[in-house]
């Protein structure tokens, strides 16, 4: 699989040739936006992922990017993004680079989800916030580009069915939402 630099993946999250970014709402659902964090760990990429504790509200332990609802007080999704990284985990953003948004996704939960892609080339000491994260952790892009580390479920939602995506890495399960926004990243850097 081949490795991509820093500007590579900046032009391939910006480029504007392909088909369009999908934006959207649905009546009766929240809107929310994670960042996507891509750490540059050598010549390679990892993603940051954080596993919610059993006590918060919704997506009680799952796997998931920082991220959550929309505030009436945030400027816009990319202002979401990064107050969430910073009160989930401690992020500031002046270790993020903003390099690109990948397409809204629609959560069975009554969620809208804006992912922002941001990258850190030097990961500072992290603060998780312990009443909603359990635990940190990286995963290199390079496992999820390989097709051999990702498998699907048919479920249904909104009356349809629709492909779940589930990657099992060491003992944890990274599925549905989060599992859809790493097959979008992967889609746009073209390695999936």
């Amino acid at each position: 699989m081949p490795r991509l630099t820093l500007d590579e993946i900046k032009t391939l999250l910006t480029a504007t040739n392909d088909t369009p970014r999908k934006s959207f709402s649905i009546e009766g659902y929240s809107r929310a936006a994670v960042l996507v964090p891509l750490i540059l760990t050598g010549n390679s990429f990892d993603l940051l992922f954080t596993k919610r504790t059993e006590s918060v509200e919704t997506h009680k332990g799952q796997i998931s990017f920082p991220g959550g609802m929309v505030d009436a007080a945030d400027r816009d999704v990319f202002h979401t993004a990064l107050r969430e990284a910073h009160e989930e985990i401690g992020l500031t953003d002046s270790c993020i680079e903003i390099v690109g948004i990948l397409d809204d996704m629609a959560t069975p939960t009554g969620f809208v989800i804006t992912p922002i892609v941001g990258v850190i080339q030097e990961l500072p000491e992290l603060a998780p916030n312990n009443e909603e994260v359990a635990e940190v952790f990286r995963v290199g892009l390079d496992f999820f580009s390989q097709p051999s580390s990702g498998r699907t479920e048919l479920r249904e939602f909104h009356g349809r069915k629709h492909e779940v995506w589930y990657y099992d890495w060491q003992d944890k399960v990274i599925w549905g939402a989060t599992a859809m926004m790493i097959r979008s990243l992967l889609k746009k850097l073209k390695l999936a």
